[in-house]
């Protein structure tokens, strides 16, 4: 990643620094591996909604994944079509459902019998159809923290399939929904990449239950999850989208004509962002010192949230010699840490230090707590 001198020392941190260049290459990257195969591929606006990248998304043709009604919003006021809009999430509510019909939105990703009562209802209301998918829990284990994982039957996510056959006997009652995909989406941050065969041959299973009852399902929605290097973000900036998408070409088997989408948000925005700090005080301790930074769990949650690791660089000591270091915020609560004896050159007030990987679930997940400012967010 990029860290110009210029900004560095002269913007007010802590701030949010994108490398838009990169963001580029990452896009382009999984769009020319997407395309080979003919499948398409929706940014998830939940990991980065800042205007500047979804009109990189834009840019490249990506469809816009939304989990929220003012995602819908910001991807339809951004420039994305409508039939780019897919609207996922277990709770709808029903102004954001007339919102998203309202401007006839590509599909709702429906998560139980409920939800597709009620978009129904309200779709009859405004006299229009509305176009679901209905998103199936595989009962696939991503492997990944169990706070975000989504696709194991005690997940809330998702319709089981020994509810289906309810489900079905149902449709046909109701005259305003219009059945058009499945979708399947079972975590977040998964490296191993075998799990996305398990994903295909379980799919695989579900496509032969529909087939039997003569269903025609034109889409299926694979979801996303494509996890990130955040140990190494130099070395892995990009992550390997030419296997992501070869292992769905090889194990997947869609019916003719079927389309194939994806919903990837983390995989394409992280690397391109790093949180920008300054060092307060160094304070010294019994096992390690502890560097405290002006930014902290207001600007990146992650670790507190889900003990989530981020490399982390002094980009200003020039020193050789190193130190251990706690590397935590100002922030009133112990969890306030982004790393635990962390090996740093000799870090002193003043020093610059860079926290990678915070493109994606960073600044969007950003709060006010303790009446923190906002923080701003500047590309280069």
């Amino acid at each position: 990643m990029n860290f110009p001198e210029k900004v560095l020392h002269n913007t007010q941190t802590p701030f949010y620094l994108y490398d838009l260049d990169l963001l580029d290459r990452t896009i382009q990257a999984c769009q020319n591996e997407a395309l080979r195969h003919g499948y398409h591929v929706h940014y998830a606006l939940k990991a980065n909604a800042n205007t500047p990248i979804l009109e990189r998304m834009l840019k490249y043709n990506l469809g816009a994944d939304c989990v929220s009604g003012n995602e819908v919003k910001a991807a339809f006021e951004a420039g994305f079509a409508p039939e780019q809009i897919a609207f996922a999430g277990v709770g709808k509510s029903d102004q954001e459902i007339r919102a998203a019909l309202e401007i006839d939105i590509f599909c709702f990703n429906c998560e139980s019998l409920p939800e597709i009562e009620v978009i129904n209802e309200i779709a009859a209301g405004m006299g229009k159809k509305a176009r679901i998918a209905l998103r199936i829990n595989p009962n696939v284990n991503a492997k990944t923290h169990h706070y975000i994982t989504t696709g194991l039957e005690e997940n809330k996510f998702g319709i089981n399939m020994w509810e289906m056959d309810e489900i079905l006997e149902r449709l046909p009652e109701f005259q305003h929904i219009e059945l058009i995909g499945l979708h399947f989406h079972i975590g977040s941050q998964i490296t191993d990449l075998s799990v996305f065969r398990g994903l295909c041959l379980r799919v695989n299973e579900i496509q032969e239950y529909f087939v039997r009852k003569h269903i025609n399902i034109p889409h299926l929605n694979m979801g996303g999850g494509l996890g990130i290097d955040y140990e190494n973000p130099d070395a892995n900036p990009i992550v390997d989208f030419e296997t992501f998408f070869k292992i769905f070409h090889e194990h997947l088997k869609p019916l003719p004509r079927q389309e194939i989408h994806f919903e990837l948000g983390r995989c394409l925005v992280a690397q391109c962002g790093s949180l920008i700090s300054k060092v307060l005080y160094v304070k010294k301790g019994i096992k390690t010192n502890f560097a405290i930074l002006d930014a902290g769990m207001t600007e990146l949650i992650r670790p507190a949230l889900y003990q989530a690791f981020h490399t982390i660089q002094n980009l200003t000591s020039q020193a050789s010699e190193q130190e251990k270091y706690d590397v935590v915020g100002p922030i009133c609560e112990s969890s306030d840490c982004f790393g635990k004896a962390l090996r740093l050159p000799l870090t002193s007030r003043g020093d610059l230090m860079a926290i990678r990987s915070t493109g994606a679930y960073g600044e969007v997940m950003a709060s006010r707590y303790n009446l923190r400012d906002e923080v701003r967010a500047v590309y280069c």
